[in-house]
């Protein structure tokens, strides 16, 4: 079980029968005290992670034009793609409000599942449809429509504002938010309060509170079997088979019931891969990728330490004691 699963994400987009334009003409064309105008520029931007897609970029041009500082941070290490970050600031001194969120988004899938182009903005109903709407652009718009409104009929606050965003929160999440912080930190920068624009109130602001968040484990299991023609079954070893039954076995059982402060840890799987493109074949191998959203009872190392499925087929995940121990707290 790897602790850390990294995935390409495939775009299936349609043909925009206009080409984009530049982020600084977007920018000039956006009244940034607009919200809506400012969410339509940046759902237009395709940034599917790890791509920029044009929305750092639209940030960059429509924070500078209201007085703040910005710069791009890109964060790299082994393993992942290179991402692009920003970080914008306005004021030197006095009470510091970062606004931290993210402007990757999760991939579209097939495109035409969709009854409007996700990257288009259209306005259906008096709602907004794009991909990102709501995760995060959304928040990102209102709070920067918010600031230029401010400077608009006030000036520069009192104190600093800044804007703390990455490209890499929908993603592996090793080049985003963490090394941002600490880049910003390197420079001295000092935050007193922050506001995440996630959209964790289901109908009104403030209607949910949350003293924390659940972790998150991606995982693959790997099935190495013996590729054959399926005319001929007996001399292969479909690991599709296997894949059927660990795939059960993983769900089959809660992983617990949920604690007074969080819900049930819950365990998806996301897909089941073989790279077979021929239904004459059986594949040699297959994957399983999944992903585990987990509470306070467990830990990543406790669900390490789980019984494999083939271990778990029937049988209790074990009672909250035991996750506890195996998760060494």
């Amino acid at each position: 079980m790897a602790g850390r699963h990294q995935i390409g994400y495939p775009i299936a987009m349609r043909q925009s029968p206009n080409p984009r334009p530049e982020p600084a003409a977007t920018a000039a064309a956006i009244d940034p005290t607009d919200p809506a105008a400012v969410l339509a520029g940046l759902i237009r931007c395709p940034s599917v992670t790890p791509q920029e897609g044009g929305a750092l970029a639209l940030l960059q041009a429509l924070l500078a034009g209201v007085g703040f500082a910005v710069d791009r941070p890109v964060f790299s290490e082994a393993g992942a793609e290179p991402v692009e970050n920003l970080f914008a600031r306005l004021g030197d001194s006095g009470p510091h409000l970062v606004f931290a969120g993210h402007t990757d988004v999760v991939p579209p899938g097939n495109t035409v599942d969709w009854t409007h182009d996700p990257f288009a903005a259209e306005i259906v109903h008096g709602e907004m449809i794009g991909r990102g709407a709501v995760d995060m652009k959304g928040g990102i718009a209102a709070f920067l429509a918010a600031a230029a409104r401010y400077i608009r009929k006030s000036g520069a606050p009192r104190g600093q504002l800044s804007f703390l965003i990455t490209g890499d929160e929908e993603g592996p999440a090793v080049n985003g938010t963490v090394k941002l912080l600490q880049w910003a930190s390197e420079r001295g920068e000092r935050f007193d309060a922050c506001l995440v624009g996630e959209p964790t109130n289901p109908d009104a602001l403030g209607d949910m509170i949350k003293i924390g968040r659940r972790g998150s484990l991606s995982a693959e299991v790997r099935i190495i079997g013996r590729q054959g023609h399926v005319a001929y079954p007996h001399l292969a070893d479909n690991p599709l088979r296997s894949a059927v039954q660990i795939a059960e076995a993983l769900m089959a059982t809660p992983l617990d019931g949920g604690t007074e402060v969080f819900q049930p840890s819950n365990l998806e799987i996301t897909a089941i891969e073989t790279g077979n493109a021929s239904v004459n074949v059986i594949g040699a191998r297959c994957s399983i990728f999944f992903n585990v959203r987990f509470n306070d009872l467990w830990t990543v190392e406790g669900l390490k330490a789980e019984p494999r499925p083939a271990d778990r087929r029937g049988g209790h995940r074990g009672t909250p004691s035991s996750r506890k121990a195996g998760s060494r707290l």
